[in-house]
């Protein structure tokens, strides 16, 4: 796995958005060490107004934010925008992890934190937010998945997808009936492990897709669990 350099991360604008002036503190300088572009804010409006301004491309979001909270603001962004988010809590129980993902977040670092660890999963989430291209196009029945637009179409109708939405539909499809753990799929779609990113995330990418995709997301056609093991595709 190779590390973002200096020159690429300093192309990168990072918001971070947190309402205890020390974490900013301490963030920005980490971050701003690592050659990014930081700017801040402290509540959830201070948020909304610097990503309309400023259009980050990793947004760094602490759950407990005063005025709007950390899961109303994510669930706002993801109406528009597929732009990285990290978020920053002192939850650790499951079910808000889940929700986390479930609302679209990339990755969830837990309260009290490393700054050197939070920097490097910011290059780390911004590396493999980059698409994965592919000029080949796949096609099962009504269903096609082109790696040039990186559209999917189910009969005449397109299907928005996330970028990992997209990798993970791609990826499976690519090798069809055959069986993916998660620790599998994080490492070849997400460019992780299993002891870096939390294997709920390819749940929740997978729940995403059968929505989109199925007639009955409880009776998939297209994407099939393997219980015990992992997932698989079904042309």
């Amino acid at each position: 796995m190779f590390a973002m350099s200096v020159a690429e991360a300093n192309q990168s604008r990072v918001l971070v958005v947190d309402d205890e002036p020390m974490v900013l503190e301490v963030v920005t300088s980490y971050l701003e060490r690592d050659g990014f572009q930081v700017t801040t804010a402290a509540t959830g409006a201070e948020a909304l107004a610097a990503l309309e301004k400023n259009k980050p491309d990793l947004l760094v979001l602490d759950v407990m934010l005063p005025e709007i909270d950390g899961f109303d603001l994510l669930a706002r962004i993801r109406r528009e925008s597929d732009m990285p988010v990290i978020l920053l809590t002192a939850r650790t129980e499951e079910p808000d992890r889940v929700l986390g993902l479930e609302l679209g977040a990339d990755d969830y670092v837990v309260k009290p934190f490393s700054p050197r660890e939070l920097a490097a999963r910011v290059r780390t989430v911004l590396r493999r937010a980059q698409p994965k291209r592919s000029d080949e196009a796949l096609e099962f029945d009504e269903l096609r998945i082109d790696g040039v637009t990186r559209e999917v179409t189910l009969g005449d109708e397109v299907i928005p997808t996330t970028p990992k939405e997209f990798d993970l539909l791609a990826f499976l499809a690519g090798s069809p009936r055959q069986v993916f753990s998660r620790s599998q799929l994080l490492e070849q779609v997400w460019d992780s492990s299993a002891d870096y990113q939390d294997p709920s995330t390819v749940t929740v990418h997978v729940r995403r897709l059968r929505q989109k995709l199925e007639t009955d997301a409880e009776n998939p056609r297209w994407l099939h669990t393997v219980w015990g093991v992992g997932y698989r595709f079904e042309p």
